[in-house]
């Protein structure tokens, strides 16, 4: 390298310093910025005036206060690295670290969604004389080099449908998978299928595929994170971050921000120091595997060590992963688990898994996801009630097994064996019979035409509609429960009163008799989700467990606390989710509500250890699982990645109960937005939804100001839901315990007691 490129690379290396810290004015880059502006003077006016020695030194006190700052670096330093347009990106990664490569699924911008890179891509080992070429399928995020059309690694649907689809691949062709994280968050957009439902669609799938994948988290962006992200192993790269939210999102809710204000970069710092982004705290708190070092400020294209470093660490987790599910416990088991990553070359293990393996890595991984966030909840149960409840718990697998399985699957043999044999008896019956019977009629005629004489009332039940041909099958207005504003002795105006021409409504008859419902055109007023408890799901007759389950400050999240208790105080729950067993119409249900006045119906990891256990509870007693969400605002983002854990570790426990043969039925209602709308909600086969109730991954303020796009009022509305498929149906409130029976016995769960 001549000394002009060697000038102009300081130079971009101060460039890049000063771009990482913002402006700060920090001795070391003083320092650099004098020492260079007095070289650059020097080789100005005197052409070859700098000799190589100065360069030398320059360069080595350049490497020295990189690794000086590299110590000083704060939460925000490591966002802004991620994101530079230095920071290495995945086509950096498939060219240095494996040895060939194919980009499938388009290329550049020629492509379906350029932000979602997928290759095949081979690691050729020699083992003895010869080479052997080791399969990978390469899913990632590609922010690129200030390429436009990646959007800045934002994903769109289309992007994320398109890494499932590869998935899928390598699951056929038993091979690894290995995702790269690169991702600010999702394109909070609803093109079909949607963003949310389609990020649902990932975690569910990759919660059971069979195959190893390795997860590599460089930016790790929420929901856009996790489409992608539910690994076996997770590997931080040291600068990276893995967050619930950006530290200016976390910001602006923080401050109360509208219109567009921006957060004063004070406040963007201090969100970031206490969401607990950074490598460190992810491993600290369980949500990562390891942490891959970098280069001081952060790994680059030209920091060819790391990327040697990378490749052995991809080698050796794979092997790993490989190694912990094989049946033979070979010495080279051993050894992968003994030898240091350097040594990873080193050691051949053959990638394919048979059957059996592929069953005990699918285990494991799920199993591994649900041991996390225990420390990030507040559990009062009591040792004795703990032990009580595990009790309880492996009583009822116990005589569901016997019932249902054992003495249950005999009967249905038996069952089936007896129709069989009386369906063949009845034909026979028919065909021999009915010439007899023709000419008795005939002979003596039952009521002049033929046929026998049937009952008004019989004739009535058999031939009857199930609800009228117009209007609603309505429930009578006879509520168990009606809404304090039902006491208000006021009218009120429908909003549909210019287009349907409402009469004005008084109050009482409004939310006592009509349930919240317009009569003339049908617009669904707000409902406390208390009506629902008593009214659909006679919640004073359930059964509540695991109310001990409390959301707390794992954070320490600047007056969070003071936050929680005010709506602890205010609803008399102790998190956002309750869980009970109940009957509706004498079929037994277990049910998880997600209540929208605590904290706005967010999920943190309270909420999703109660939810799991409800699953567990419903799997173990063959009942129907049902999810009625008031509303919800998303993850909890004051808890950090231990609310984004809750969207893999829910989706699996949702992923274990059907694939036991259970019924999950998914109800929205109000406001339904963001993380468990796209992960253990949206996986659902059957989601509903009550009129005028909102369903989406993204609010209309986030939206507009993550991409700049105004969106129509109207844009997560239920009946926009339903034209793209997230739901599969629309309910009156009136009638929704009927169509919750109707659902029970008609839908899905080939495991379910009333089966």
């Amino acid at each position: 390298m001549d000394t002009t490129k060697k000038v102009q690379n300081l130079k971009d290396r101060l460039s890049y310093i000063r771009d990482i810290f913002a402006g700060k004015e920090e001795e070391s880059i003083r320092l650099l910025s004098a020492k260079l502006s007095e070289l650059l003077e020097r080789h100005q006016s005197q052409p070859g005036g700098v000799s190589s020695s100065q360069l030398a030194r320059l360069e080595d006190l350049f490497d020295f206060s990189e690794r000086k700052l590299d110590l000083a670096l704060t939460p925000m330093d490591r966002v802004r690295i991620v994101r530079h347009p230095q920071r290495i990106c995945l086509k950096d990664i498939l060219e240095n670290v494996y040895d060939n490569y194919t980009e499938i699924g388009g290329r550049g911008e020629f492509n379906i969604d350029p932000s979602m890179l997928i290759a095949r891509a081979v690691f050729s080992r020699r083992v003895g004389d010869k080479v052997i070429n080791q399969m990978v399928m390469v899913i990632g995020q590609e922010k690129g080099h200030g390429e436009a059309f990646r959007n800045g690694g934002s994903v769109k649907p289309s992007g994320n449908a398109k890494a499932l689809h590869y998935m899928k691949v390598a699951e056929t062709e038993n091979i690894p998978v290995h995702t790269f994280v690169f991702t600010p968050g999702a394109y909070p957009v609803e093109d079909w299928p949607g963003a949310a439902q389609q990020i649902a669609k990932n975690l569910y799938e990759l919660s059971a595929l069979k195959v190893p994948v390795v997860s590599i988290f460089s930016e790790g962006g929420s929901g856009g994170a996790e489409a992608v992200g539910l690994a076996d192993r997770r590997i931080m790269l040291s600068h990276g971050y893995y967050s619930v939210i950006s530290p200016e999102g976390a910001a602006a809710i923080e401050g109360g921000l509208r219109g567009g204000t921006r957060a004063t970069p004070e406040l963007i710092e201090k969100c970031a120091r206490q969401l607990c982004i950074t490598a460190e705290d992810n491993l600290q708190n369980g949500y990562i595997d390891r942490i891959l070092q970098e280069p001081p400020l952060g790994a680059r294209p030209n920091h060819y060590d790391f990327f040697r470093e990378l490749r052995r660490e991809l080698i050796q987790t794979t092997n790993e992963v490989v190694s912990g599910v094989k049946s033979m416990k070979l010495y080279r088991a051993m050894a992968v688990r003994g030898s240091k990553t350097d040594d990873a070359e080193s050691i051949y293990m053959r990638w394919t898994l048979s059957k059996s393996a592929l069953n005990r890595l699918v285990d494991q991984r799920q199993r591994k996801f649900r041991n996390l966030s225990r420390h990030a909840r507040l559990d009062g149960t009591g040792v004795v009630n703990r032990a009580v409840t595990a009790t309880k718990g492996a009583v009822w697998a116990i005589h569901s097994f016997l019932r249902y399985d054992v003495l249950g699957r005999q009967k249905k043999r038996l069952d089936a064996m007896f129709e069989d044999l009386g369906a063949e008896a009845h034909l026979v019956r028919h065909k021999l019979l009915m010439p007899l019977k023709k000419t008795v009629d005939k002979v003596l005629p039952g009521n002049g035409s033929g046929r026998p004489v049937v009952g008004e009332e019989v004739m009535n039940r058999l031939t009857r509609l199930s609800c009228p041909e117009d209007g609603a099958c309505l429930v009578g207005s006879e509520w168990a429960w009606t809404s304090p504003r039902s006491h208000e002795d006021r009218t009120i105006t429908c909003p549909n009163v210019r287009t349907q021409h409402c009469p004005d409504l008084w109050v009482p008859d409004l939310f006592g008799d009509f349930a919240g419902v317009c009569p003339s055109c049908g617009h669904h007023f707000p409902m406390e989700y208390r009506w629902y408890l008593e009214n659909v799901f006679d919640y004073s007759e359930s059964k509540e467990f695991n109310q001990q389950l409390e959301s707390v400050n794992p954070l320490g999240y600047e007056k969070f606390d003071f936050k929680l208790d005010k709506a602890k105080e205010k609803t008399g729950l102790k998190s956002a989710c309750i869980t009970f067993e109940t009957s509706i119409e004498e079929v037994d249900t277990v049910v998880a509500v997600l209540c929208a006045p605590f904290r706005g119906g967010s999920v943190g990891a309270a909420e999703g250890e109660k939810f799991i256990r409800a699953a567990e509870r419903a799997g173990r007693k063959r009942q129907p699982f049902i999810a009625y969400v008031h509303g919800t605002a998303g993850i909890r983002i004051q808890e950090g990645v231990n609310g984004v854990i809750q969207m893999p570790r829910c989706t699996i426990a949702v992923r274990r109960y059907i694939d036991a043969g259970g019924l999950y039925l998914v109800l929205y209602d109000t406001n339904s937005y963001a993380g468990p709308v796209a992960s253990f909600l949206g996986c659902s086969p059957y989601q509903f939804a009550v009129q005028s109730s909102n369903i989406g991954f993204a609010g209309p303020g986030v939206i507009t100001e993550t991409t700049g796009i105004t969106i129509p009022p109207d844009y997560h509305r239920a009946y926009h839901a339903l034209s793209r498929g997230h739901i599969h149906g629309i309910w009156d409130r009136r009638e929704v315990k009927k169509n919750l029976h109707q659902s029970l016995l008609t839908m899905g769960g080939r495991n379910l007691y009333y089966r």
